[in-house]
């Protein structure tokens, strides 16, 4: 968004300029309505005003300047030395990401800007769930007309639009050979290098009717061609030393052609990039903090999907153990947080996704995404996170961190023996990570069989009571014990497992406190079978009378901990019988 200056400002109209003035000299402009009674004025504040200027794709809320033309400047206290605060609590209320910024005149008098971005396609912002529109001084909840037009709007495929005045000399004849051998490999089509690079872009459809698409510009044109029409195209790099700091160490500026830039940009991100050493027996290797292929499928997928209407640039924050990458422009249509995986988008840019996907770069749609959390949770690593997304722009965490290097060894083992055609996919992963994270509860039935069949899980418990835990090996390779504390088969064996780390951190517990901790698991009657079982056999003991009483550790308990995951398997009255408690 443009910063502008009080003799710019000084000019705009209100209507075509989409700009609202208000004096606000005292500083108390009414930030959300508080304390008026009529909706008609609660609207008539920082937030309502937001709404309607977003709605009208975008402008400038002016405070401590005269809304009469030439608009002289009144000076104004509004949010003195809180501007940061200003734009948080606009966020946070409105989803709405501003810019605001401070400016002086000759005479010291200060007017401040809320710079409000233009709102997504077939999106609507409402204030006090009613959509609003300013109606000369008035803002009015938007007319019926307006409302549909808006939600029926369809992404026009920016890509696709021709570049005036751009001519094939124009374009990068290195880029363009890179873009012909990767579409040949992809293919399998060799002769296609040989094509001219006319009529090799009119095939991609980069070139109709003579005329060059954005898309080619975007991907095979010259570098000083692409800053001068696109300068919105490049990719900012910037490294900090620690996740903490606000400034960056060091930056850098991608602004070649994509079929260029996409190596240049990987290459500077790996010459930072360190590895995790794993070990299984003799066998040693690394898994590095940043994977090629992730970062490679978050970088294209930023490309082709990002809003190029929109100013800001892709941004990738570079830290030791994170990456961060910040795209303008919200999902694509129809994909959300919830359904990032499951649903496919509709490609913001058609043609620049549809070229990208026929030499090799970018998968089919879904299916990167896929590719992206199916590496990352293969690793051992956190899933990716795209929680800080919002309706202007994608952002996408990456963590470098290895969490659990002996999941990513039975992953690799299991990989390796299994045929191509029955590879784990990106949601057998996540069910087995469900079950490595004791999150049973949430698994997939049909994948969890499909996966024990794959000897990838183990099922416990009978038909109606079932629950899973990885493979032996699994827990061999993480150097840990199987944790069956929420089996369903509850036994007195499960009852205790459960109520161990309670007693251990708290000491003693009461019934009712048990009772919380199984959940809906067993009756009551059951409880007190499972505990009077435990009693006898001196896993645990008891203080108190009846309505007083608490439960505590016992001494077998004490004696025997090192054989208790082995208990839960086969049972505490097998044990018994076998002499060992």
């Amino acid at each position: 968004m443009k910063r502008y200056t009080i003799e710019e400002l000084q000019i705009q109209r209100e209507s075509e300029d989409h700009v609202e003035f208000k004096k606000a000299e005292s500083g108390n402009f009414s930030y959300n309505g508080y304390g008026k009674n009529e909706p008609k004025e609660r609207r008539k504040c920082i937030l309502g005003y937001v709404v309607a200027l977003c709605n009208e794709n975008g402008g400038r809320l002016v405070l401590g300047m005269h809304d009469d033309y030439p608009h002289l400047v009144v000076g104004t206290k509004q949010s003195i030395d809180a501007i940061g605060q200003l734009e948080s609590d606009i966020y946070r209320d409105l989803g709405i990401r501003p810019m605001i910024y401070e400016l002086f005149n000759e005479a010291g008098k200060r007017v401040l800007v809320i710079e409000v971005p233009p709102r997504p396609v077939g999106k609507i912002f409402k204030f006090e769930d009613v959509p609003l529109m300013r109606v000369g001084e008035e803002l009015k909840p938007m007319d019926d007309k307006t409302y549909i037009s808006i939600i029926q709007e369809q992404e026009p495929d920016f890509s696709e639009k021709f570049c005036c005045d751009v001519t094939i000399d124009d374009l990068d004849k290195e880029a363009i050979a890179i873009l012909k051998e990767k579409y040949a490999t992809k293919q399998k089509n060799p002769s296609f290098v040989s094509l001219s690079d006319v009529q090799a872009l009119s095939d991609l459809s980069l070139i109709r009717e003579n005329k060059i698409t954005n898309a080619a510009v975007l991907l095979v044109g010259k570098e000083e061609v692409i800053n001068r029409l696109f300068p919105q195209a490049k990719v900012m790099l910037e490294f900090r030393k620690t996740e903490g700091q606000i400034e960056f160490n060091s930056r850098k500026v991608f602004g070649q052609p994509f079929y260029k830039l996409i190596d240049l940009l990987w290459n500077e991100i790996n010459e930072r990039n360190a590895s995790v050493p794993i070990r299984d027996g003799a066998y040693i290797f690394d898994i590095p903090y940043f994977n090629e292929d992730v970062i490679r499928e978050v970088v294209n997928n930023a490309f082709a999907h990002r809003d190029y209407r929109r100013s800001s640039e892709i941004v990738i924050r570079l830290y030791p153990e994170r990456l961060d990458i910040i795209n303008a422009g919200g999902f694509p249509q129809g994909v959300s947080l919830d359904n990032l995986l499951t649903v496919p988008s509709t490609p913001r840019n058609r043609l620049l996704a549809d070229v990208l996907s026929k030499t090799g770069i970018v998968e089919r749609s879904g299916q990167g995404m896929d590719k992206i959390f199916l590496y990352t949770l293969a690793e051992g690593k956190p899933a990716p996170d795209y929680s800080k997304s919002d309706d202007f722009d994608v952002t996408a965490v990456l963590s470098a961190i290895v969490k659990d290097s002996g999941f990513a060894l039975f992953i690799q083992s299991r990989q390796k023996e299994l045929p191509d055609n029955e590879k784990l996919t990106v949601f057998d992963v996540i069910e087995l990570c469900k079950v490595r994270d004791g999150e049973n509860r949430t698994i997939d039935k049909k994948i969890a069989k499909r996966l024990e069949e794959k000897n990838c899980l183990e099922k416990h418990g009978k038909t109606n009571a079932q629950y899973y835990t990885l493979p032996r090996h699994y827990y061999e390779l993480a150097g840990k014990t199987a944790d069956y504390s929420m089996l369903v088969d509850w036994t007195a064996a499960q009852v205790l497992a459960v109520l161990t780390p309670y007693l251990e951190k708290y000491g003693k517990a009461k019934k009712s406190e048990i009772l919380k901790i199984v959940g809906d698991h067993v009756s009551e009657k059951q409880l007190r079978n499972f505990l009077n079982q435990l009693r006898e056999l001196e896993m645990i003991k008891t203080e108190g009378e009846r309505g007083q009483m608490v439960y505590m550790l016992g001494d077998k308990y004490k004696m025997h901990n090192d054989i208790i995951t082995k208990a839960i398997s086969i049972g505490l009255k097998a044990l018994k019988e076998n002499g060992e408690i």
